[in-house]
Order: structure tokens, then sequence, then C-alpha cells
């Protein structure tokens, strides 16, 4: 089965992994064959040395709106064994968030029109989200009677506060693009016909950068959100003497005293 077929486009040019979400049929929804190749993509990325930052987009008017639930009700009539979603979930959504989170490459999203379940998170995951002005981010859990998974009661909180997230878990409602960037779910806010140009400014801005020391930082933050002080100070530590054994380190540093803009390799 090719890409094409699985619904995820991908291609690596001037340092970035571009991965395009390209399922009209689904409006973009994510069946359990393109997520696990979403999960290939982006797990296999950093040991290509040519790729320096990850983007996720999609095709056409929407981002995400979440698992093809439609496509998995289609597997057959027989009733699967009782664990069948937890494994499932485990296997497939909850493994495609994990990866973004641990990769250290930096992973933007572009986002417009929607972003639902499975869909927002795999936005809000990213470490630098554009969203168009059309975009529209949305849990729909409980108010379809179950519970948020991938994610959600994990990363929401911590971008918006506990209260608001409580009130976009609990009550489903829907947030667009200026209050996702007025309440911090998004990092920059454009219109839609800027979105193109400025994803991919800032990818162009990570591809260049010290990449190591960029992917050191990202798993630092990550990291640090379930420490205390002086738990997140020794891992500061440790990731610093990391980074000033690369040659970038060394670039930066040789740029500073020649008075010079830096020029990255990556290593």
């Amino acid at each position: 089965m090719t890409e094409s077929d699985l619904g995820i486009d991908s291609v690596v040019g001037n340092g970035v992994l571009r991965i395009t979400i390209n399922r009209p049929q689904r409006r973009n929804s994510l069946d359990r064959d393109a997520t696990h190749r979403m999960v290939e993509l982006i797990d296999a990325a950093p040991s290509d040395e040519s790729v320096r930052a990850i983007v996720i987009t999609g095709a056409g008017d929407h981002f995400c709106p979440g698992a093809d639930l439609t496509s998995a009700n289609e597997r057959g009539d027989r009733r699967p064994r009782i664990g069948h979603l937890e494994r499932a979930l485990a296997a497939g959504a909850h493994r495609l968030i994990q990866t973004i989170w641990e990769t250290q490459l930096p992973v933007i999203a572009g986002v417009r029109g929607v972003a639902a379940g499975l869909g927002c998170n795999l936005a809000l995951v990213c470490d630098y989200v554009v969203a168009a002005r059309s975009a529209s981010f949305w849990y729909p859990f409980a108010a379809r009677g179950f519970t948020p998974d991938s994610g959600s009661t994990f990363l929401l909180p911590r971008l918006v506060g506990t209260a608001r997230a409580k009130q976009i878990l609990m009550l489903g409602r829907q947030i667009d693009g200026a209050t996702a960037f007025e309440w911090g779910m998004v990092t920059e806010l454009v219109d839609d016909g800027d979105l193109g140009a400025a994803v991919d400014r800032i990818a162009a801005e990570f591809a260049a950068g010290a990449t190591v020391a960029v992917g050191l930082t990202k798993w630092a933050v990550n990291h640090a959100l379930e420490l205390d002080l002086a738990h997140a100070m020794h891992q500061e530590a440790m990731v610093e003497e990391l980074a000033i054994r690369s040659p970038d380190f060394k670039e930066g540093i040789a740029a500073f005293h020649d008075k010079r803009p830096p020029n990255y390799t990556g290593r």
C-alpha cells in the first residue's frame, strides 16, 4: 500500500520533513493505517540527518477532525474482546501523540478549518502551532457520551489552565482560532491566505538552527513539567553537557566571537 493509498503524503526538502494528511473522502480523519504511517515517518525522522524540522498540515479545508470512527466500525460485526479500545489507542492515537512529544526535532503544525479530538491534540502536541483564522478547535468527547483520549487531559490544562480545560472538555465548547491564540493554545494566528508562508517561515528558521540544542531544549522543557526545581535544573545541566559537545555549539561561539550570523549544520 502506497502513502497515497494511506492518505498520508510526505516529502523532505531544505531540511524539513513535510507530512500532509490527505484523506478528502474522510475530511482528513485518521484511520489506523494512516496513524501508523505518521508514527513511522516521525519516528524515523531523527535518524535522517538531512531532517532538522517536521511540518504537519492537512490538505484542503481542514486539518484533521479526529479519528476515523466510520472506518473503524466497518471492520466487522464480531464483538472484540474486552480491552480492545485501550489496546487500539495505545498502538495508534496515543503512540502518535507520544512520538511527537518525544522526538528531538521541532514539530510545527499548520492548522486551518477543523481540528477535533485526536486532530486537536495532534496540533497542540506540536512545538509551534500556526493557526489560520478559520481554525476551530473542538473536543467532542463528553458531548458525545464518552471521555477524552489522545492526551487531552494532559495537554489542554497545561496550555489554558484547569478551569478553561474543564469548560472545553466537559461541555464540548468549540474554540475559534482567535480565542485559541488568546488562550495560549496556539503560537501564532494568521489570515488563511498567509498560513502556508507562515509555516514555511518558521520551518526554515528551525531548519537553520542548532538542531541538537533545539531538540535537547524541547526534551528538557517537556520533561521538566513533571519535575521540581532542583531536578529540572539538574536535567538542564545534563542536556547542556551534551549540547556543548556538538559542532553547532562551537559554530555558535565562533560566530559570536566573529560578530556574524552562525551557520549551523544540524550536528
